[in-house]
């Protein structure tokens, strides 16, 4: 049996950018996607605690040390810039792996910073 369990988060990181002009997606600086074992194009889901407002995307790499978090696309319209985002991503694995599975969690500071 397979079940779907949590792989990465980022809780609370913050909105740098949202762009309705730019294709679907969500930028997120590469050391923040190093840090929570993202890679580009993996699908998460997004957790505005500003609104409540739940979405999917995809992800794109944004500049290494910048702290971008940019919503971009239709779901631009689903932040505002200063919004806190929780970004997780999930997996699929065998029961037994899940239960020994240790997810990456990052808590950016302010400014995004690790």
């Amino acid at each position: 049996m397979h079940i779907e369990i949590m792989k990465s988060k980022i809780h609370r990181a913050t909105v740098t950018e949202a762009d309705l002009n730019y294709i679907g997606s969500i930028t997120i600086d590469e050391n923040m996607m190093d840090a929570a074992n993202l890679i580009e194009n993996e699908r998460v889901d997004i957790y505005n605690v500003n609104s409540g407002s739940r979405f999917n995307t995809y992800v794109i790499k944004g500049e290494r040390g910048k702290g971008d978090i940019g919503v971009n696309g239709a779901a631009a319209r689903m932040v505002q810039k200063g919004d806190y985002l929780i970004i997780v991503s999930y997996a699929s694995m065998d029961f037994e792996e899940a239960k020994s599975f240790v997810p990456a969690i990052v808590f950016p500071k302010d400014n995004n910073k690790l």
